[in-house]
């Protein structure tokens, strides 16, 4: 009996070949310079996110203060406004720039998230960025950065500053007497955990009272 010829396969599994991957149109890819700034770490703290289109046109100016916090917690509420602002205008790809290099190499995988406080702001700011279509963090320099940073200690200024400098009066006239913070020492500095609130270049004289060791 003579072979039957074989049968073609059918049109339907050509279609994958007929647009290969790389011709496709690539998802325009949104740009966001994100930065956190806190005034003591911790302290009043702030973020600011600068929004960019796939063309580069500034499409938001993102600006919060988030209440006592230190600068790193703060750096990760920038990052999540920024990811929260592409879930709800359907942007599918994004590219985040900060001048935390800890908070992107944490995101990248290279650092291990061991703060109780940003564990849990890392985790949302993971999930929300495996939820696009493309996403990218990158380092650069705090020059590279200054319109975010800018944004953010406007949100300070605006909820701290001026109504805290009205009610205090000029920033040079300090109150009078000794006022007593808490510190701690460590590498050789001593870091205060209060706000001081004075201007750069003022002199103290610090009195040491040790309360606890290690």
């Amino acid at each position: 009996m003579p072979r039957r010829p074989a049968t073609p396969a059918p049109a339907a599994a050509k279609l994958f070949a007929e647009t290969p991957a790389e011709q496709r149109p690539a998802t325009p890819s949104y740009r966001a310079n994100i930065d956190g700034a806190a005034r003591g770490n911790p302290g009043p703290a702030a973020y600011g996110v600068l929004m960019r289109d796939g063309r580069g046109e500034v499409v938001a100016k993102l600006k919060k203060y988030i209440g006592r916090m230190t600068n790193n917690v703060a750096e990760y509420y920038g990052l999540i406004a920024a990811l929260d602002y592409a879930q709800s205008h359907g942007v599918r790809a994004l590219r985040i720039e900060s001048d935390s290099e800890l908070l992107v190499k944490q995101m990248r995988g290279q650092y291990k998230v061991k703060s109780d406080d940003l564990r849990p702001l890392f985790e949302r700011a993971r999930k929300m960025s495996q939820g696009l279509e493309a996403f990218r963090i990158d380092h650069v320099y705090r020059e590279q950065n200054r319109e975010a940073d800018a944004l953010a200690n406007q949100a300070l200024d605006e909820t701290s500053g001026a109504a805290g400098d009205s009610a205090r009066g000029p920033r040079s006239e300090a109150k009078a007497g000794p006022r007593w913070i808490q510190a701690r020492f460590r590498g050789g500095i001593l870091y205060p955990l209060e706000d001081i609130d004075l201007p750069d270049g003022t002199e103290l004289e610090v009195a040491i009272r040790i309360t606890r060791k290690g």
